[in-house]
C-alpha cells in the first residue's frame, strides 16, 4: 500500500491515459508507449500495439473495442478474437489537432475530442469541434467552440454528455438528442481549483476530476462545489476511472512528465488505486 490508502497496481509505463473498467478489469492506453493495456494480476497485458498513439477507449455491445488513433485521426475497431484493428472512421473532417479522449454510449456511438491545434509544436491555441461517430461509421461534428475537449462522461439515463475543457477550468454539459446529436449547452461546473483532464462520474452524480496542472484529484458536484479532495502519493495525475466489482475502486493514471522522449526513457508512470465511498455511475 502507498500513502493515503493508495495501492500501486502497475508501473514502468510511459504515459497512461483513458482508463476504463470493462469486463472485470481496468484498461488504459499508454499513449507514448503505443500500447493498449489490460491490468489484471501481475504485469499489464498488452492487448494492442499502435504506431499512431492510442488514446480514448470504449466498447460496443458486440465486444468490439474502439480505440482512438491520435496521430492518424482515426477511430479503430478491434473485434473479439482479432489481432489487427480496422478503421471505423476517418476523423480528419472534424478534428483540427490530434484526436484525443472518447466515450462510447450504450448504442455504440462514439464521442471524440481533439486538441484543436498542434500542441506539441507550440501552435496558437484554438477551439475545437467534438466529433460523433455513429454506429454506421458516419462522422458528425456535434459541438464547436470547445477548448481542448478532454475527458468525458455520459449520465446513466443517456441524456447528458459531460466534457472537460482543460484550459478553461470547466466541465460543460450537453443534452443528447435521440439521434446522438448534441443540443442545449450548459455549465456543469466552473473549477477554480482544477484544470480538468480525465473525469469519472459516480452514482451520486458527482465527478472525480484529475487535474494534472494543479496536481489534484477532487470530487466535484454539479455547480462546482468540491465535495472531497484526496491526498496523492504522486505529484501529478492526468486521468481517473471508477471500477472494481462494486464500483468503488478509484484508479488514477500518474505520470511525472508530459514530454514523450523523457517519458519513454524513464518509464516512471504508474497506475494507482484506492477505495472510495460512492461507486461509479455504472458499477460492476
Amino acid at each position: 500500500m502507498n500513502g493515503g490508502g493508495w495501492e500501486r497496481i502497475a508501473e514502468g509505463l510511459a504515459f497512461p491515459e483513458a482508463p476504463r473498467w470493462h469486463d472485470g478489469s481496468f484498461w488504459c492506453s499508454d499513449i507514448f508507449g503505443g500500447e493498449v493495456l489490460r491490468i489484471g494480476d501481475g504485469a499489464p497485458q498488452v492487448v494492442l500495439k499502435l504506431a499512431g498513439r492510442p488514446s480514448g477507449l470504449g466498447w460496443r455491445a458486440d465486444g468490439t473495442m474502439l480505440v482512438v488513433s491520435m496521430d492518424e485521426q482515426r477511430l479503430l475497431g478491434l473485434a473479439p478474437g482479432d489481432a489487427v484493428p480496422v478503421t471505423i472512421a476517418d476523423l480528419a473532417s472534424v478534428t483540427t489537432g490530434p484526436a484525443n479522449d472518447m466515450i462510447v454510449d450504450d448504442r455504440g456511438r462514439a464521442y471524440i475530442g481533439n486538441f484543436g491545434y498542434d500542441y506539441a509544436a507550440g501552435a496558437e491555441r484554438r477551439p475545437a469541434r467534438l466529433a460523433m461517430v455513429d454506429v454506421d461509421g458516419a462522422v458528425h461534428a456535434v459541438a464547436d467552440d470547445l477548448w481542448f475537449p478532454n475527458g468525458m462522461a455520459i449520465t446513466p439515463d443517456g441524456a447528458t454528455l459531460l466534457v472537460a475543457e482543460t484550459p478553461m477550468s470547466r466541465v460543460t454539459a450537453f443534452a443528447i438528442d435521440a439521434d446522438g446529436r448534441l443540443g442545449r449547452r450548459s455549465s456543469f461546473a466552473e473549477l477554480d481549483c482544477a484544470r480538468p483532464d480525465g473525469i469519472a462520474l459516480d452514482a451520486e452524480g458527482a465527478l472525480w476530476v484529475a487535474s494534472p496542472g494543479t496536481g489534484e484529484l477532487v470530487r466535484v458536484a454539479a455547480g462546482g462545489e468540491v465535495l472531497e479532495s484526496v491526498g496523492l502519493p504522486v505529484p501529478m495525475v492526468q486521468a481517473c476511472a471508477l471500477g472494481g466489482s462494486d464500483g468503488r475502486l478509484l484508479l488514477a493514471c500518474a505520470s511525472p512528465t508530459h514530454d514523450a522522449r523523457t517519458a519513454l526513457d524513464e518509464r516512471g508512470a504508474t497506475l494507482i488505486c484506492r477505495r472510495v465511498a460512492v461507486p461509479g455511475a455504472s458499477a460492476g
